[in-house]
């Protein structure tokens, strides 16, 4: 079964064609800057090799037009026609308390997500914009919704609630919901395929850390609390994001810099994190890189990084009353062996000891990277959303309709 997973943002659609008999990647890529100046589609063939197309994209039923068009190129696609794809899974950021598990589209199941819409302004709407635009172009295909939310569906009560008036619960559905659920659901279950593990047996901390970081306590295959809130703004530090911070820091400056909720949600959002304090980049290779040349902003944006990350972890140890397993995965987690090292040292009253020669040459794969000896097995694992959700996609359209 040939199936087409589509990850819609505001102004860019992701892609990738699977075929789920072997898992072989037919094509993937991303239409970038949509509805703006120099829109281009990158694709990448079958057989690895790129080409980039330039034209202008104003919107993204024409951005999912180019993908399918560019899947069926003679020159550069892998299929021959669009009847050889057989359902089609998105991503969906937000779904709410409506969704603890992935669904197959119906117009109800598309009112529900525009129920979320007023919790996920910026992202459930263009997620919805892909929905309808395969609804238009490929009329007959069943399509599934993979939320980024539902995997965390399972936290207790305690953990997903804040402790503010009740009643603003109920009102809005203010409290924790997590993000990144798809990326942590995968990896923990990989990881105890990997270690010949059983999933519903073991304690695992999964870090998600690339630019946009969070990190989710597991306890028998299921979140139990996550580091991500209300909004993917809570918790870690992030490239752009600033992470955990006093809410009385929020109304001084709206106070003394005269700005509406509108300009602070920006600069907690784009203008924090690892490039507010760095004022290099939000990118940690380049952080590297302005370290290495004396640059102390850029020293301490690390040390700030990698400090909170270290920080949640132990929270997690103490929630889950310890732990089996802890993974590391995302851009920064698979790649980026000074931060595994770091974010490691210092857990050793838990039960954790890497191995530091095998970490530094550990990028990309998956690895145990702790000794023999370490209580806590430590693993990088590359984390696969497109095929959790491809999976999810298989699963769903091949159970015959109740």
């Amino acid at each position: 079964m040939k199936i087409l997973v589509l990850n819609c943002g505001s102004s860019s659609v992701k892609y990738k064609l699977l075929d789920m008999n072997g898992n072989r990647e037919l094509g993937s890529g991303g239409v970038e800057k949509i509805g703006m100046k120099g829109s281009f589609l990158k694709h990448t063939r079958a057989d690895g090799q790129k080409v980039i197309l330039e034209g202008e994209v104003l919107e993204h039923r024409t951005a999912v037009e180019y993908i399918l068009g560019a899947l069926t190129s003679e020159k550069h696609g892998s299929i021959s026609s669009l009847e050889e794809i057989d359902a089609v899974g998105h991503r969906v950021v937000h779904g709410g308390e409506k969704f603890n598990s992935s669904v197959l589209i119906t117009e109800e199941v598309i009112h529900k997500i525009e129920e979320c819409i007023d919790i996920a302004p910026l992202h459930n709407p263009p997620n919805l914009a892909g929905i309808q635009a395969i609804e238009e172009l490929l009329p007959n295909i069943p399509q599934v919704a993979v939320f980024d939310t539902a995997f965390h569906q399972s936290m207790p009560d305690y953990a997903y609630m804040y402790p503010i008036p009740y009643q603003l619960y109920v009102k809005y559905g203010i409290r924790r919901y997590g993000f990144h659920g798809t990326s942590h659901r995968y990896v923990s279950r990989r990881a105890c395929e990997f270690l010949g593990l059983d999933y519903s047996k073991t304690k695992i901390i999964t870090a998600h850390i690339g630019n946009g970081a969070s990190i989710t306590a597991v306890e028998n295959g299921k979140s139990v609390d996550t580091s991500m809130g209300f909004t993917p703004v809570e918790g870690l530090m992030m490239g752009t994001r600033s992470g955990d911070v006093d809410l009385g820091v929020a109304t001084f400056l709206m106070e003394k810099e005269m700005i509406g909720a509108a300009a602070t949600s920006t600069l907690f959002n784009k203008h924090s994190g690892v490039l507010g304090i760095s004022g290099v980049s939000s990118d940690m290779r380049d952080i590297e890189n302005a370290i290495k040349q004396g640059n102390e902003r850029a020293k301490l944006a690390l040390d700030m990084y990698e400090y909170r990350i270290k920080k949640y972890i132990g929270s997690y140890l103490a929630a889950l009353n310890g732990a089996d397993v802890l993974v590391f995965t995302g851009g920064v987690g698979e790649n980026q062996t000074g931060t595994r090292q770091a974010v490691c040292e210092g857990l050793e009253f838990a039960g954790v000891e890497i191995d530091n020669e095998l970490n530094a040459k550990t990028r990309g794969t998956e690895t145990v990277i702790s000794t023999v000896n370490s209580k806590i097995k430590v693993v990088v694992i590359p984390t696969d959303e497109e095929y959790m959700i491809a999976s999810d996609t298989l699963e769903i359209v091949k159970t015959p309709n109740p």
